[in-house]
């Protein structure tokens, strides 16, 4: 897979309010890395994604390679979405699923089908490409909504709990492969989650996220080593995830 950021950094410095809630979180993701947000349910993990892809209203400043994302139409960001739940249209193909994100950008259909034939065969389920999602596996879902977030070129990746939606026997495989397609991409990549062994498979930076601020930024190593808070304690020093 060709790398998606353009050698490009993410600088991200955001200001988000809903109702009670709050949220101020500030840092860079590096050409290539894949950033992982770890926290509590509830500590604002899903609405930094949603500040970044545009349908969470947000203060501040979100720029790559000097571009201004903040304010700019959700189509024109160039950002991938990977929901845990996938979100793939029923009525739809694998092939016009993946589709989808080029077309709603303007792409030629004809173009569109190329790009995500191509993206299935990258991802080893061009021969999915006339079924139905109901006809899918878990696993298969997964790399046919990444390749849907692919398909767009995107600039950034976000992916939203990724494998929780996951049968637990198939999920460490899944994991496995997503690394290698993340590694392969090369672009830069966000994945929020609150499962540990995400973490150590995906992650090339940690920040841990508890009641919308930043708790500790750094490699999960470290943070298991040197833990600031008593979550991050029981999570790193169980080793597991808290679900």
């Amino acid at each position: 897979m060709g790398a998606g950021g353009d050698g490009v950094s993410l600088v991200v410095d955001l200001e988000v309010t809903r109702g009670s809630f709050a949220l101020a979180l500030s840092f860079v993701v590096e050409p290539g890395a894949t950033l992982c947000v770890l926290g509590p349910n509830g500590a604002g993990k899903s609405t930094v994604l949603g500040a970044i892809a545009g349908t969470v209203p947000a203060s501040g400043s979100v720029t790559i390679g000097g571009r201004e994302l903040l304010g700019m139409p959700v189509e024109e960001r160039r950002v991938g979405y990977l929901f845990q739940e996938y979100l793939l249209f029923p009525h739809l193909t694998v092939l016009e699923n993946v589709a989808f994100g080029p077309r709603s950008q303007g792409v030629p259909r004809a173009v569109a089908r190329d790009r995500s034939l191509e993206w299935l065969a990258r991802l080893g389920i061009r021969d999915l490409a006339g079924r139905r999602p109901s006809q899918l596996s878990g696993g298969q879902a997964q790399r046919v909504a990444l390749a849907r977030a692919l398909a767009g070129e995107p600039e950034v990746l976000l992916l939203d709990e990724p494998l929780v939606a996951l049968d637990v026997e198939v999920r460490d495989d899944v994991r496995a492969e997503l690394a290698g397609y993340l590694a392969e991409w090369g672009g830069i990549a966000i994945v929020v989650t609150h499962d540990v062994a995400d973490v150590r498979a995906l992650a090339s930076d940690v920040i841990v996220l508890e009641g919308g601020s930043a708790t500790q930024h750094g490699m999960v190593d470290e943070l298991a080593r040197h833990p600031a808070t008593p979550y991050i304690t029981r999570l790193l020093g169980a080793g597991s995830a808290t679900q």
